[in-house]
């Protein structure tokens, strides 16, 4: 009889023990924060005015937000359209197939098939291009090709640039520019 009792005792403590781990997960289950985003939108057409002026749209089939992740971003998944007007209303075009732009850096990174083409014909292409919006600065420590409407072309891997492409900085590279002034 004491071996009966035993074995109830152990049969039911083997129970407990199993719903109490089961509860436990539910409960880490429950307090586990997700990552999800704060809000979604689709067909979205952007314009940043600065005085009256546009200075730049921004047009994506999908915009999706997490401004109240750890590090907060917002997400473009479904490709990528940006122009830029300078004060004379010329514009630059930036494409890429996927665009994250980070909140607390104030950094884009532009990925897949990016392709910037200046009012003027210069054209940059590259797998990935981030741009700095404080110092208006490109760079990518990618592979990249620079053709300018000069017939000027360089190409090589990492690059970085002003935003009007007066200034460049290279680090591996090899072309042809016809008209430096």
């Amino acid at each position: 009889m004491k071996k009966g009792f035993e074995l109830t005792i152990g049969i039911a403590l083997l129970v407990f023990m199993q719903s109490c781990e089961s509860n436990l997960k539910d409960v880490q289950r429950i307090y586990k924060t997700s990552f999800v985003p704060t809000g979604e939108a689709d067909s979205i057409n952007l314009k940043y005015t600065d005085s009256g002026k546009v200075k730049s749209t921004l047009q994506s089939l999908k915009m999706i937000d997490y401004s109240t992740a750890k590090n907060p971003f917002v997400e473009f998944p479904k490709a990528v359209l940006v122009t830029l007007y300078d004060n004379n209303g010329n514009r630059t075009t930036v494409v890429a197939d996927k665009a994250i732009s980070y909140k607390r850096t104030e950094v884009i990174d532009l990925i897949g098939h990016v392709k910037i083409a200046t009012h003027d014909g210069k054209i940059l292409t590259t797998n990935q291009l981030y741009f700095d919006q404080k110092n208006e600065w490109f760079f990518t420590e990618e592979a990249f090709n620079f053709n300018g409407s000069d017939g000027s072309f360089l190409q090589g891997v990492g690059i970085d640039f002003s935003k009007d492409f007066k200034i460049f900085n290279m680090q591996n590279n090899n072309g042809e520019y016809n008209n430096i002034k």
